[in-house]
């Protein structure tokens, strides 16, 4: 997946107003300004941390990074081979990610203090899915956080492509399988 290069800061924009009132925008904020390129930054359920994908090591390697809400701290670098689309696990203490071959990936992690420690990240399943779009991460992880909700990539070689079927009176066969209320 290609991502163009731009400078791009994460900025917060605090939500004003109580239970008299609707929420209004507050006065945004830099969190992080730097030349990378940060992408989808994501909230940890507990609200101290925040994930999402960047070109910061430099190059066109593209990996995923958590940093400390509000801050300050340093950065922790989670993904070790490439990774795009961060996703916090709501029920164990898992990072979820969509390795470069498209594989979804999860790195355990630990709070020790004031550090975020990933450990080695692991394939959750052997399946690839479908590639990524702009601001869409192919997937997304059950609240219960044990089933992915994705669509499946297609190995083309497995495929063969030397039938046809053809279905005769397909709206008989539906009304047969499916009737309709009279």
């Amino acid at each position: 997946m290609a991502l163009r290069s731009a400078m791009a800061d994460l900025m917060i924009l605090p939500m004003e107003g109580g239970t008299d009132r609707a929420p209004t925008p507050g006065k945004p904020s830099t969190f992080l300004s730097s030349p990378a390129l940060k992408v989808l930054p994501m909230f940890s359920p507990d609200g101290k941390w925040i994930t999402y994908f960047s070109n910061e090591a430099g190059g066109t390697a593209i990996d995923v990074y958590v940093r400390p809400f509000p801050g300050p701290g340093g950065k922790w670098r989670v993904s070790t081979e490439g990774g795009i689309f961060p996703r916090w696990s709501m029920t164990a203490h898992e990072l979820l990610f969509v390795s470069p071959n498209l594989k979804v990936m999860f790195a355990p992690y630990s709070v020790v203090g004031d550090s975020f420690r990933a450990d080695t990240p692991q394939i959750w399943s052997p399946t690839s899915i479908r590639g990524p779009r702009v601001a869409n991460a192919g997937y997304d992880l059950h609240p219960d956080g044990k089933r992915l909700a994705g669509l499946a990539a297609v190995d083309q070689g497995a495929i063969g492509q030397d039938k046809v079927v053809v279905v005769f009176n397909v709206f008989d066969y539906l009304r047969k399988i499916a009737p309709g209320r009279k």
